[in-house]
């Protein structure tokens, strides 16, 4: 009777040695992508041809993560220029380092049309904010017009 308890216990403390080594998990589960956002102060509606708008931009992160983000501008309605506050003028569709979390860009507008621009902002995981701004055209008509309106 000893010999088939002691043949029990023993199997019971292999079973429970065993539960507890396929139990453990040495990956430790770290959280690298963190969701974030772009902030912008308000920007003007209306430029006039040469007219430079400053875009006020902010990245506001969830969490701290090494990553690295990147910046890119598409134009699909008007013509402009796009650059940074450090003097980098983007080609559309180009792909810039962003170095810090707070920047400027400068929209400087190059046609008597309505403008739209979308700036992407993708972090080193893929994630991406877009911002869209549209830019209507300020001529001295419209003055005019509001002129003899009076």
């Amino acid at each position: 009777m000893k010999n088939v308890m002691y043949k029990i216990l023993v199997g019971c403390y292999i079973m429970a040695a065993l539960v507890l080594v396929c139990a453990c998990n040495d990956g430790l589960n770290i959280q690298q992508a963190y969701p974030f956002m772009v902030e912008t102060l308000p920007v003007p509606k209306k430029l006039k041809v040469g007219e430079t708008a400053e875009i006020r931009c902010q990245l506001v992160r969830s969490g701290y993560y090494q990553t690295t983000y990147q910046i890119r501008y598409f134009q699909p309605d008007g013509k402009g220029k796009l650059e940074m506050d450090d003097g980098t003028v983007f080609l559309p569709n180009d792909l810039y380092p962003l170095e810090k979390e707070t920047f400027r860009l400068y929209y400087t507008s190059a046609s008597t049309d309505q403008q739209t621009i979308d700036i992407y902002i993708i972090d080193s995981f893929g994630q991406m904010q877009q911002l869209s701004f549209s830019f209507n055209n300020e001529n001295n008509k419209d003055e005019k017009q509001k002129k003899l309106c009076r």
